[in-house]
């Protein structure tokens, strides 16, 4: 290996993959795909709403045949993700307090780490009142819904956790989430790790007396996990009944109904749809 990155052991990124968005093998800069002559581009170097794909040697990863497809696919991002940003990047301790700003696939996720490590206190955010009892499941202790307060939610999160949680996670994909994270984090010590995605405004804005405090942000790639030798690992995890995972699926509907899982992702009315293949 020559990779700045894989020789560190502190990474779990690629100088040579990167994060391969192109939608082009590695190798020559070319599809495996085409329809009528014309190229169909690779999604997210997996192309995983086909029956046969082709995917760099880096992207595959052996696990235990034994164990079912359609539930530990969702340990290709989601949870595992969740789960490596309690575990690994924020490396939450016994007794801590937690809030998580997102109860969905991944903020369950992290609930499950929190709760798996010890924690005391998991406040989890949400707008849609269905997620208090789904949160309850994964081990959320408190529940807030922003739409019924009159007050920020960091004035609540400080209330329940005497100042500030030492450990706070955005899971929304919504980088003005990002400062009420840090707002809701302890003075002194307060982690903020973020693992969504925005979809617009990229950029992230805090007052800086939220840093100078000693607060840290800190952002997380696939929770840390490096895909080779770690998700093997949280397979055995999954067959030993260590984690959760089969409750995240909310949906099994057949490929020809793909859209419709589409509109539910879309509509915030599952967690997640497993597509099946036609026999």
């Amino acid at each position: 290996m020559s990779c700045k990155h894989c020789v560190s052991g502190k990474s779990n990124m690629c100088q040579k993959l990167g994060l391969e968005r192109r939608g082009v093998m590695h190798s020559d800069q070319k599809t495996r795909f085409s329809i009528r002559g014309e190229p169909v581009y690779h999604y997210c170097a997996v192309s995983s709403f086909s029956e046969y794909t082709v995917v760099h040697s880096g992207c595959a990863v052996k696990i235990n045949p034994a164990v079912p497809m359609d539930r530990i696919c969702l340990l290709s991002c989601g949870v595992s993700a969740g789960l490596g940003a309690a575990w690994r990047v924020a490396d939450i301790s016994k007794g801590s307090s937690v809030v998580i700003f997102g109860l969905g696939t991944v903020g369950l996720s992290v609930a499950q780490g929190a709760k798996l490590r010890g924690a005391s206190i998991i406040i989890g955010v949400d707008t849609n009142p269905e997620k208090q009892e789904k949160g309850k499941a994964f081990g959320v202790t408190d529940f807030i819904n922003p739409e019924e307060l009159k007050e920020p939610v960091q004035q609540v999160v400080k209330r329940l956790t005497n100042g500030g949680a030492d450990y706070s996670f955005e899971c929304v994909g919504d980088t003005g989430v990002v400062s009420t994270a840090l707002q809701s984090c302890s003075d002194g010590w307060g982690l903020t790790v973020t693992l969504g995605v925005p979809k617009s405004k990229p950029e992230v804005s805090a007052h800086y007396a939220l840093l100078l405090s000693g607060r840290t942000l800190k952002g997380s790639l696939f929770g840390g996990w490096r895909p080779k030798s770690d998700l093997p690992l949280l397979v055995d995890k999954y067959a030993n009944k260590e984690i959760q995972v089969d409750d995240l699926v909310t949906h099994d509907m057949p490929f020809g109904e793909i859209n419709k899982a589409l509109e539910l992702m879309l509509e915030n009315r599952c967690l997640r749809c497993v597509i099946h293949m036609p026999q």
